[in-house]
């Protein structure tokens, strides 16, 4: 008897089983962690907070704006002649939009080689390590979610060549960002003694 087939079928719904679907609220923080209580979002993002002094409210609204909580989002696909599709316009990935350099040098600098962009205890991890960067290098208040997101977009050295300042979109995007982050700040004012009982 052939086995292979049975066992493709087991592994992808293994492996559609392990994935985690965005939360149904996700503009809704108190939502969003009691649908992942089971997933322990909660915790891991106040673990990240307490390690990195970046508020549970700057990161979720990082995270949001990146991959709105999304494990597997990508950079989108550039096609050829409109129907061939090409490489990706970066290498982000994961609920953070982490990029492969980027992340690499979380990996050499506070993460571990079990690490993934899409596990959201990582993501949650490397957003709060940025922005413990973000502030070390250049000064920035980590509760200061505008100017967190603007490092976050541009990285440190654009961030510091201010390479968004003509970029108007962009700026939108970060006030977007920190209207999210004092969203999600009262929200979770709401709940956070449920949260953490």
């Amino acid at each position: 008897m052939n086995f292979k087939p049975i066992l493709l079928v087991f592994l992808a719904a293994f492996l559609v089983e392990c994935s985690v679907a965005p939360p149904k609220h996700p503009d809704d923080l108190c939502a969003v962690f009691k649908e992942k209580d089971s997933d322990d979002w909660y915790k891991e993002a106040k673990e990240s907070a307490d390690k990195w002094g970046v508020p549970i409210d700057v990161q979720m609204a990082i995270m949001h704006q990146e991959s709105h909580f999304s494990a597997d989002a990508r950079a989108p696909r550039i096609w050829l002649l409109g129907f061939i599709p090409w490489f990706r316009e970066s290498s982000a990935y994961g609920y953070a939009q982490a990029t492969d350099d980027t992340w690499d040098t979380y990996l050499n600098d506070a993460g571990s080689w079990w690490s993934d962009r899409d596990d959201f205890s990582d993501a949650i991890d490397f957003i709060g390590w940025y922005g413990h960067k973000s502030y070390s290098k250049l000064g920035i208040p980590k509760a200061d979610a505008k100017h967190q997101y603007l490092a976050y977009h541009e990285g440190l050295m654009g961030y510091r060549n201010k390479s968004f300042s003509k970029n108007n979109s962009l700026k939108n995007l970060a006030e977007k960002v920190d209207r999210r982050a004092k969203l999600f700040k009262r929200q979770l004012s709401s709940c956070k003694n449920e949260l953490n009982n």
